[in-house]
């Protein structure tokens, strides 16, 4: 009788201490929508990516180029649209396609680049905070806290307004802003690694406090960085769209998402078209921006597997 009550499921789950495995369905669901998500948004990344290195070579038409006798032409399979202009022309006559790809070269360039720099200020200043801890700490999470407090958008128009319209100012805006979205997390991370035994053991060592945060912190930290790269690109792109909507970015006559939402409003009305599709391009990078960054969060922290993979 006792033989068979420990061998039970209930027993066996009572002396593992109450916690049963996941069933194998729900870790086969678990595991095929994070491989759906990391691969759909790196295939949505990756068309992005694409139509910006190749814009000149796939552009049927100049993205400036105004052709005022196609004026609000509907996109070709809408009546009255021409083939010439695959997805219609705005109030000038310019192709709609055209600097819809061209927009997607200004938008990356600007994710890049900012995600990189917000991320670089912010890790090195979330290891230095959570490897050395005490006042450093404090300082820094002093600054991250008073940086917070002001509202981002705000803070951003602020500073754009203070270094005058530009890319490059763009860029800054959004370094300056959104350092703090790594520091906060990757310094959690690392105050986490830095008890870690084979930390202790490099310190009994009297290994550099640099090599310390080099070589064994930093990689430890890495994949969340990476995480948080992918997610801040799609903040980065909303962000340069709105600041080129209010003409606080790219200049009038450059072709971006945000431009061409703002030139759109005029002839709304008239043509619905040239104003959905450059915001359904923001949604659309945005999104697989952020279903990459949440596959990516999943495959390269072990700690966010289900149990039994």
């Amino acid at each position: 009788m006792l033989n068979h009550i420990s061998s039970s499921p209930v027993a066996s789950a009572a002396a593992s201490g109450g916690a049963s495995p996941a069933p194998a369905p729900a870790r086969r669901q678990w595991r095929h929508l994070r491989v759906a998500n990391l691969w759909l948004g790196a295939a949505i990344v990756t068309v992005v990516v694409l139509c910006a290195l190749f814009a000149p070579y796939l552009a049927p038409h100049d993205p400036h180029e105004q052709d005022l006798l196609h004026m609000l032409t509907p996109p070709m399979w809408v009546a009255g649209g021409d083939a010439a202009f695959p997805l219609g022309t705005d109030n000038l006559g310019r192709d709609v396609f055209s600097r819809l790809l061209y927009g997607s070269r200004v938008a990356l360039t600007v994710a890049v680049i900012a995600a990189f720099g917000a991320g670089i200020v912010g890790s090195a200043l979330a290891i230095l905070a959570g490897y050395f801890g005490g006042w450093v700490d404090r300082l820094v999470s002093y600054c991250v806290d008073l940086w917070m407090s002001f509202p981002p958008v705000v803070l951003s128009l602020v500073l754009m307004v203070s270094l005058g319209v530009g890319i490059e100012n763009v860029i800054l805006s959004i370094v300056l802003v959104d350092w703090t979205r790594f520091c906060r997390v990757v310094r959690a991370e690392v105050m986490v690694v830095r008890q870690r035994d084979y930390i202790l053991a490099a310190q009994l060592l009297n290994l550099s406090h640099l090599r310390i945060m080099v070589r064994e912190i930093l990689p430890a930290a890495l994949p969340l960085v990476i995480t948080l790269f992918s997610l801040e690109m799609g903040v980065a792109i909303a962000v340069e769209a709105l600041l080129s909507f209010v003409g606080m970015s790219v200049p009038a006559d450059v072709a971006s998402w945000g431009v061409m939402i703002a030139d759109a409003r005029l002839s709304m009305h008239d043509s619905l078209s040239g104003l959905l599709l450059p915001v359904l391009a923001i949604i659309v990078t945005v999104l697989g921006c952020n279903l990459l960054g949440d596959g990516l969060r999943v495959a390269l922290d072990p700690r966010m597997r289900p149990r039994g993979e």
